[in-house]
């Protein structure tokens, strides 16, 4: 027996460790944001067990339910959700969740209170459990003015008023991305510790890259800029090489190839979904919170992302995010549409 190698792996930094060092950042914490990140954690752990062997516990099919979005509810999207809201809950330290599955935000007993509300898509991807494709969870923390007596307007603050965001994305295997604004990093699951790993220290997004992702399905009914800067991606007029269409149909999926490899994410507008399709509290947010703090941008065809104030909490927008070069050249092209 290696008892060396066994030493070794004490010293690995554990996401408990990592949380602990930043803490020790700020000498006023009193460890309630560690104490409720720990809890998401765990709620991950939870989830990715369930992902894992979902087909054996015969959680794949759908609920006979449906969600706020009218999206039909798999089996696992409602165990997601309930295991959320408990972890949440029993953290002690949430006064207000915003779940994509549930129409009305939940107020936490008063007995249970804390002064954060966190924003989460249980399971994002739900309708690619079947075929096995990488499907995950998004959650955003919010610091509550008032956590005794909360109200849904504390919520409907803009992203850049986020502390922290991260996703959880459980595929080949299970990766954990979180920023507490203080730039971003992944860790990776190891099965035999039970434990998130750091893997990805300082996730930097490339400053230009060589991928665009979209669904080009809906091509017949997008706006001008964006067909113009997919033109320009298959066949561009420079003389530099065509860009590689990767799109996947997970949107955390989607953004970790994109974090991890450069390009960029589009989900804009189109005459079927004028406001756009993703929610802005707990799809847009989280995402362009993690894409700005690697090093990108994110815009919504009208404004920087994180500016957005949602009216209501399952608000919609469109969304452009990744390598700040692509990005800034989106926004050149609805700039010279607003022109016309």
């Amino acid at each position: 027996m290696d008892h060396a190698a066994d030493a070794h792996r004490t010293d690995l930094m554990t996401i408990t460790r990592h949380v602990l060092n930043e803490q020790s950042k700020h000498p006023e914490s009193r460890g309630d944001f560690t104490i409720l990140l720990s809890h998401i954690v765990l709620g991950c752990k939870f989830v990715c067990s369930a992902v894992n062997k979902a087909g054996l516990a015969k959680l794949i099919g759908l609920a006979g339910e449906t969600n706020v979005q009218g999206e039909e509810q798999k089996k696992l999207d409602v165990l997601s959700n309930e295991v959320f809201i408990k972890a949440l809950v029993s953290s002690g330290r949430t006064c207000i969740l915003v779940s994509e599955e549930d129409e009305e935000a939940t107020f936490v007993e008063p007995s249970h209170r804390g002064k954060y509300c966190v924003v989460f898509d249980p399971l994002d991807g739900s309708s690619n459990i079947d075929c096995g494709v990488s499907i995950g969870t998004i959650f955003g923390i919010y610091a509550i003015y008032d956590g005794h007596d909360p109200k849904l307007e504390d919520v409907l603050q803009p992203g850049k008023n986020m502390l922290a965001a991260g996703y959880c994305m459980y595929g080949s295997s299970c990766t954990f991305v979180l920023s507490t604004g203080s730039g971003v990093n992944g860790f990776t699951l190891d099965p035999s510790l039970g434990e998130f790993i750091l893997t990805h220290p300082d996730i930097k997004i490339p400053k230009k890259g060589k991928i665009y992702s979209v669904n080009e399905g809906n091509a017949k009914n997008w706006d001008g800029p964006t067909a113009k800067y997919v033109e320009k991606c298959k066949y561009p007029t420079d003389g530099s090489p065509s860009k590689s269409l990767r799109y996947i149909g997970s949107m955390v999926a989607d953004v970790h190839r994109t974090l991890l490899y450069g390009g960029v994410f589009l989900y804009p507008a189109d005459k079927k979904s004028p406001n756009g399709k993703l929610r802005v509290l707990y799809e847009v947010f989280p995402m362009s919170f993690l894409m700005e703090q690697a090093g990108g941008q994110a815009f919504t065809g009208k404004e920087r992302a994180l500016d957005l104030v949602p009216k209501k909490i399952h608000d919609r927008s469109p969304i452009f995010l990744g390598s700040y070069d692509d990005v800034e050249e989106i926004k050149t092209l609805y700039a010279a549409e607003e022109q016309k």
